[in-house]
Formats: C-alpha cells, sequence, structure tokens
C-alpha cells in the first residue's frame, strides 16, 4: 500500500494531541464527502483512503484502550458507511457533527 502521508508516518503524527489527530481525519472525510457529492468517486475513494491511513496511524500512537476502542469503532463505522451495508446507519451529517467537535475543539485550543 502507497503510504500519502509520509511525514507524518515518521513520526510528526504521534506529537499531534488525539483531538487534532481527529480533527485531521475529520477533514479528509469532510474531502471524500464532498468529491462523491460533485461525482467524483475516484477522488472520493483516495480521501476515504487517506482517513483510513490516519485513523491506522493514530492506532499506532495510542495505547490507551479506551482510546484504541473508539479510533477502531469509528474505523469499522465509517468503512461500513462508505463501503459496506451501513449497518451502524450512520448518515453524512452524523458524521460531519463528530468530526467538527474535534475541528472546533483545536481552533479553541480544546
Amino acid at each position: 500500500m502507497n503510504i500519502e502521508h509520509k511525514e507524518l508516518a515518521k513520526g510528526r503524527w504521534g506529537q499531534m494531541s488525539l483531538i487534532e489527530q481527529m480533527a485531521n481525519i475529520g477533514s479528509e472525510v469532510n474531502r471524500a464527502f464532498n468529491w462523491r457529492k460533485k461525482g467524483k468517486e475516484d477522488f472520493s475513494k483516495k480521501a476515504f483512503y487517506r482517513a483510513l491511513e490516519l485513523l491506522d496511524l493514530t492506532v499506532c500512537f495510542h495505547k490507551k484502550y479506551s482510546q484504541l476502542k473508539e479510533i477502531l469503532r469509528v474505523r469499522e463505522a465509517l468503512v461500513d458507511f462508505f463501503y459496506g451495508d451501513n449497518e451502524f446507519s450512520s448518515t453524512e451529517i452524523l458524521w460531519c457533527k463528530y468530526f467538527d467537535q474535534f475541528a472546533y475543539a483545536v481552533r479553541r485550543k480544546y
């Protein structure tokens, strides 16, 4: 698999707080939604894969059970929403609201 976020994978990602990481993941998820709305499924898929890559990097840097549980749950639900049967009944609005909270916290310096 081709790593898109090479600098982040080298360790810079681990220097960010979990809130900052989740805000960045949310940016990629929002890009995937925006490309999907424009009918550019290939670009949407690439943005979604970048979001998954960032989630996987986040798993590598967080070892607390409660954090890992949340991160992996988010990953599972996102994959289900984009390419599964949407068993969790997620919506685009729900995901935007979820990730917007992290972006807001970062802007407010948590």
